[in-house]
């Protein structure tokens, strides 16, 4: 098989939970860790950094790598979903994954895999492990799939955890309340590894946190602000990357302080600034068209994602909003949509997955919410949804696009 064909492979005999939801989804480790130990348990070849959470993984991971290949360390990095290219999933400073990689490794593994029953993210994990060893990473940043505890990224020993937040994604798997929630996500905290939480959290899960790091001996840290980091700045217009970018200075020091890696001050303030450079950093208040009209995106996709967009929204200067929404099916639309200013022309759109929040029940819904429907419009397709938002604005005009990485995605391809 050549790439394409390889890459056709591992989507079609290998169903993905981000597009093909619940059914798709394979929970526990055992499978993982037959195909690490068939492979020679390369996730124990380098040092690494695991992140989970339920916002925030994605900048905070990319933020950290940026730092740390400022400081020319070889960064390996691994993330999902992707974007545009199935290979944005595993980096190494900032360069993705060779294709023949891919090629070679589903070749020699291809019969293993079928036999085994072994899942997309359990294969895209074993594959970015195998990776990272192979081409000698220093540190391997390694992003939490869901939850943490049964997560197949779960197998690492890592030189810190960091927990993001917790907030409600995900319940049909991880649980109906923040608590459990939380504790799904505790999963990631390990004996003796110092562990980080970002951003407020209410008691009870921080006493859930505080329980767990105390049975592991683990040392725990809550990021908060701190004057001297307003010093370092960000490439980014969104409020909510500060929240990751303390998280991220946080992580830093205690690297630097307790696993004497070497981290400059001046690498800190380079990484910040050139992390969209070094990472190609994407979906996250990204602007896509400065004006005429101003085109954003941003992969928010449940409750507190879309509550910080709101949030942004007001800072924005305009004088019409054109919404570009679409969704997946487990998500409380109604809830969603409390967020976006009711004044706002709407362009409601499914993307082009098996987990699509289906335009014709969108639609039953929306008019369950809506009382005034002369701002409304469904469309079978984002394509669509996205040039009719385009043709309507005008030039002092703000279009976004949001609700789902998906609906992103789409878009994305498009510009």
């Amino acid at each position: 098989m050549n790439y394409l064909e390889t890459v056709q492979w591992i989507f079609e005999r290998l169903p993905i939970y981000q597009t093909s939801g619940l059914k798709s989804y394979k929970p526990g480790l055992k499978r993982i860790e037959n195909f690490c130990f068939h492979l020679g348990n390369p996730q124990n070849h380098f040092k690494s950094i695991h992140v989970g959470g339920t916002n925030g993984k994605g900048s905070t991971v990319h933020m950290l790598s940026s730092i740390l290949q400022e400081e020319k360390y070889k960064i390996g990095l691994f993330t999902s979903p992707h974007l545009i290219d199935f290979r944005e999933r595993i980096t190494c400073n900032g360069i993705l994954i060779e294709k023949d990689f891919i090629v070679d490794f589903i070749k020699k593994n291809q019969q293993f895999i079928e036999k085994e029953k072994i899942s997309f993210f359990e294969m895209n994990t074993a594959l970015a492990f195998q990776y990272f060893k192979e081409i000698k990473v220093n540190i391997a940043i390694i992003e939490v799939g869901l939850g943490g505890r049964l997560d197949s990224t779960n197998l690492i020993i890592p030189e810190i955890s960091v927990i993001t937040n917790v907030s409600i994604d995900h319940t049909e798997i991880l649980g109906n309340s923040k608590l459990k929630i939380a504790s799904e996500k505790a999963g990631i905290i390990k004996k003796n590894v110092s562990v980080i939480i970002g951003r407020k959290i209410s008691k009870d899960i921080k006493i859930l946190f505080l329980k767990e790091a105390l049975k592991k001996n683990a040392p725990i840290y809550f990021s908060i602000k701190k004057k001297e980091d307003f010093k370092y700045k960000i490439p980014f217009e969104a409020d909510y990357q500060d929240l990751n970018k303390n998280i991220v200075l946080t992580t830093v020091n205690i690297l630097h302080d307790r696993k004497n890696i070497v981290i400059s001050n001046q690498s800190i303030k380079k990484g910040l600034q050139n992390v969209i450079k070094n990472t190609h950093l994407k979906g996250r208040w990204q602007i896509l068209q400065k004006n005429y009209p101003k085109i954003i995106c941003d992969i928010a996709h449940n409750e507190e994602g879309i509550c910080m967009i709101n949030h942004q929204l007001k800072k924005e200067s305009y004088n019409k909003l054109h919404l570009v929404l679409g969704f997946v099916k487990e998500k409380k639309v109604e809830k969603l949509l409390k967020y976006f200013p009711i004044q706002s022309f709407y362009y409601f759109c499914q993307p082009k997955i098996e987990r699509k929040f289906p335009i014709c029940d969108l639609k039953i819904l929306v008019y369950q919410i809506f009382q005034d429907r002369r701002k409304i419009n469904f469309f079978h397709s984002v394509k669509n949804a996205f040039f009719s938002a385009k043709r309507t604005a005008s030039k002092n005009d703000l279009i976004l696009i949001s609700g789902s990485t998906f609906v992103v995605s789409e878009v994305l391809i498009l510009i």
